[in-house]
């Protein structure tokens, strides 16, 4: 059986939440050596003069423990 474990990184992105999650697994990635799951936690946004300038997530990056 399989031990995970659970990390939570913040990111963020001009163009849309998406892709800021897909930041938070690429950068996890290059310290965090298999990555089996992300689950977006949180989204919001930030508004500058009427309009979305920022999107951001809260995820939950899960890997497995290696003996």
């Amino acid at each position: 059986m399989a031990i995970m474990k659970v990390i939570e990184i913040m990111a963020d992105s001009p163009k849309g939440w998406s892709e800021a999650a897909d930041k938070a697994v690429r950068k996890a990635s290059k310290s965090v050596k298999g990555i089996k799951s992300v689950w977006v936690k949180d989204q919001s946004a930030v508004v500058k003069n009427g309009k979305i300038t920022s999107y951001r997530v809260t995820v939950k990056i899960s890997f497995e423990i290696m003996d």
